[in-house]
């Protein structure tokens, strides 16, 4: 049975949210961001006519862009209103990934003997639109790689079918770009021997591939050929991420405490980063010696930053620390996560720091979590738990 899957992607998401807030935005070069100092977390298409892009510096932007209207982001919102999307969709299909807060892969395979499955998914994105007032684009093919180039060829507010036997004509003349794991390092590798599209890449015998870029050679030819037997993976939203550390012996030893509980923070941290999440509520747990035990939370803007949720972990513990009594537990929980494409507060970071946790994250991606990290915190075994 041919498959049929639909990758749906929102119009400049966070842009879009703001719009309905705000309709004197509509029309305008917006660009949704914080500060001076800050970068661009999502931009209108007017202000992309300028030359303007995710990720980079506000400053920058503006010196193309004067007349933009920069707006804070509000990740809150945000979550919301993906929440409320993901909802119109969920109780429409019969199997549904939400891939990121603004994107969603939908398996229909075997549907189109009761409804055209392209006609179906044009009623729920009318749908999307109807409840929340958010335009979305689609794309429906035989697999998640066709349909996410697809849904990204059709915006904004596009629809697109590509069956299988144009899979390979729509691909072809394509830049490598449009594959989704082509990052810039590897795209400079491969303009450098002069493969820039698609079809010369699906071209390029696959040993060699192998031989540029490692064990990810054999699936970028596959995709780049229009191969990819990955499955929609059905939703389910993640609750909550965490750690705690039992003491050999019972411990009262406020700095070092403190100083556990920042490295702890800063090891959350990195997983939210790495995942793609960012957290809304941080909990800490600490057991006395007697076995009591007491937790205190506090709700937060959406982030996934280390200095951040260090500083709240460690001013919880100074606030529910209240006893002269030794410690033999304390854990630390991060709930209320939003699963995004941003893996970091790009609303509030400047530029300086985001390029310093980017360094930090791809030290710690080659050589493990604990090769390099803040000096208020210190390595401990710990259990993780992620629910």
């Amino acid at each position: 049975m041919e498959r049929a899957i639909v990758h749906m992607d929102l119009d400049t998401f966070f842009v879009s949210c703001e719009r309905l807030h705000n309709s004197k935005l509509n029309g305008l070069p917006v660009i949704i961001g914080g500060g001076d100092r800050g970068v661009v977390a999502s931009c209108s298409y007017e202000a992309r006519y300028f030359g303007v892009r995710s990720a980079m510096p506000i400053k920058m932007a503006l010196r193309l862009c004067p007349d933009a209207k920069v707006v804070k982001g509000d990740m809150e919102y945000y979550s919301q209103m993906s929440h409320e999307v993901t909802e119109v969709i969920q109780e429409k299909v019969p199997l549904m990934e939400k891939a990121s807060i603004d994107e969603f892969y939908l398996d229909l395979s075997g549907m189109d003997k009761f409804f055209g499955c392209y006609k179906w998914t044009g009623e729920i994105a009318d749908s999307v639109l109807k409840n929340t007032g958010l335009p979305i684009s689609f794309a429906l093919s035989t697999n998640k790689t066709v349909s996410k180039i697809g849904s990204g060829e059709a915006k904004p507010t596009g629809r697109l079918e590509i069956t299988e036997d144009f899979v390979r004509p729509f691909l072809n003349p394509l830049s490598i770009k449009k594959i989704p794991m082509v990052g810039e390092v590897t795209f400079r590798l491969l303009s450098r021997i002069g493969i820039r599209t698609i079809q010369t890449l699906s071209e390029m015998p696959v040993l060699i591939l192998q031989q540029m870029i490692g064990k990810n050679g054999t699936e970028l030819w596959k995709k780049a050929n229009g191969i990819d037997h990955n499955p929609v993976v059905p939703f389910s939203e993640r609750k909550s991420i965490s750690t705690e550390h039992t003491f050999v012996n019972d411990t009262m030893d406020i700095l070092e405490l403190k100083r556990l509980i920042s490295g702890m923070a800063e090891s959350l941290a990195y997983q939210l980063r790495k995942e793609k999440w960012l957290t809304s509520t941080v909990v800490l747990k600490i057991r006395y010696a007697n076995f009591d035990t007491e937790t205190k939370q506090v709700k937060v803007a959406y982030t996934s930053i280390d200095h951040t949720l260090s500083r709240i972990a460690v001013d919880l513990f100074e606030r529910l620390y209240t006893r002269r009594m030794r410690l033999r537990l304390v854990g630390l929980r991060f709930t209320g996560l939003v699963h995004g494409t941003y893996q970091m507060n790009l609303f509030e970071d400047s530029e300086e720091l985001i390029s310093l946790y980017q360094s930090m994250d791809q030290i710690k991606n080659r050589f493990g979590k604990d090769s390099v990290g803040r000096a208020s915190g210190f390595h401990l075994n710990s259990k993780n738990n992620v629910n």
